[in-house]
């Protein structure tokens, strides 16, 4: 079995955070709550094949040989999983709530690959 990250991204100037933004705030609790108890059911279906639940990230800063700042991306949370190959892990992911009930925009899958020489 081969590990893989899977990071959630969403943009604060996307159309569909637009649209979350416009729901009022009895909305948005209500497809929140719909959203994390969607979220948790793709956690128990998948299950054996998570690694690593992960979580929400917070805000982020960026380390250069400049120093430290503040800075901002579209990541907003990250799960490992395992899987046979590459289209499987993806598959996974398919209708899940991060972009269905939620405003995200989409999920990127990439393979966590060993060190070379470790």
């Amino acid at each position: 079995m081969k590990k893989f990250l899977a990071v959630y991204l969403g943009s604060q100037s996307s159309p569909k955070f637009t649209a979350w933004n416009a729901l009022s705030a009895a909305q948005r609790e209500a497809q929140q709550k719909a959203g994390v108890a969607a979220w948790h059911a793709w956690v128990e279906k998948h299950r054996a094949a998570i690694l690593g639940d992960g979580g929400p990230l917070g805000k982020t800063k960026t380390i250069s040989a400049k120093g430290i700042a503040d800075t901002k991306n579209q990541l907003t949370a990250y799960t490992v999983v395992q899987a046979e190959s590459h289209e499987a892990a993806a598959r996974m992911f398919e209708n899940h709530p991060h972009f269905a009930m939620m405003p995200g925009d989409c999920i990127e899958i990439m393979e966590i690959l060993a060190i070379p020489g470790m």
